[in-house]
């Protein structure tokens, strides 16, 4: 029988921090968690907007302010926690015209893994249970990890391609992350899951003509944001669940469908390139993991 979220246990005492929980499969993820009585901590980039969709959820829910594309504000925000259990890595942008983040690295990898392996990195020794990091299927679009050039200093930017760079170290990281804990002996995990397809207000956001016609024709392949939300808190809560395996719907070449292993890229799955990525992200954010 397919895991569904009335399967999860009570979570009365058990507190998460969710970045960019003010919208899409981060606000539906604090409705079912606080739902079951843990107490959510919502970090937005926004926290004036975050604070009505916060106010609108029962239970113990609160808004704290992080900006994934400043190290400065993750810093902070990490300075201001005390123990929580779980870390989700939620937020994300994708297909964004190029930018750079206040430290200078392009945007989607910057926001969508530097920033979260910096706070990753900074929340470790406070994380009691586990850390869960969001990946796509969009990971298998790119050829290659362009380990030499992962901040697009030599090459030119293709947004499609800039976004599956950082969906794919974001799973990348959780396999590396779960791979080092077992190595220091830690009983922390790491999960990697992906949320298959929904429309999202991620697909709004392109500032191209895109915006207007896609999020109807994804509705058509993917399934709603409260089902993509499933693999995340599957991965949150299941006491059982293989930190090892990449969780997602697997139908319809996985944009939906009940929570299952999952495949994914050789890529991936590379041993050096996992310690390279590994290590190029601490010397880009100056983070270095204590295990």
């Amino acid at each position: 029988m397919a895991w569904k979220p009335t399967d999860i246990a009570d979570q009365s005492g058990r507190t998460f921090v969710i970045t960019g929980a003010n919208g899409g499969l981060g606000a539906e993820t604090t409705k079912v968690l606080a739902g079951k009585g843990a107490t959510v901590i919502m970090a937005c980039r926004n926290a004036s907007k975050a604070q009505p969709i916060a106010d609108a959820i029962p239970g113990d829910v609160r808004v704290a302010a992080l900006d994934l594309a400043d190290l400065a504000s993750v810093r902070e925000f990490a300075a201001q926690q005390g123990e929580f259990d779980v870390l989700i890595n939620n937020a994300g942008l994708m297909n964004i015209p190029f930018s750079r983040t206040a430290d200078g690295f392009e945007t989607q990898f910057g926001v969508n893994h530097l920033g979260h392996f910096a706070l990753t990195g900074l929340l470790l020794d406070r994380v009691r249970d586990r850390v869960i990091s969001i990946a796509s299927i969009a990971h298998k679009q790119t050829p290659k990890l362009w380990i030499d050039d992962l901040n697009y200093e030599n090459r030119r930017y293709q947004r499609n391609l800039a976004y599956a760079q950082a969906k794919l170290a974001n799973l990348m990281f959780g396999r590396e992350l779960q791979r080092r804990l077992t190595e220091a002996g830690s009983a922390k995990k790491s999960y990697a899951v992906h949320p298959g397809v929904s429309a999202t207000d991620l697909f709004a956001r392109t500032e191209t003509p895109l915006d207007k016609i896609s999020k109807p024709f994804i509705k058509l392949i993917g399934h709603p944001p409260h089902k993509a939300a499933h693999s995340t808190l599957f991965a949150a809560t299941e006491p059982a669940a293989d930190p090892t395996v990449y969780w997602g719907p697997n139908r319809l070449m996985q944009s939906q469908g009940p929570v299952e292993a999952c495949p994914s890229s050789k890529i991936s799955r590379d041993p050096e390139l996992l310690r390279r990525l590994w290590e190029e992200s601490e010397r880009m954010t100056g983070i270095t993991y204590k295990f």
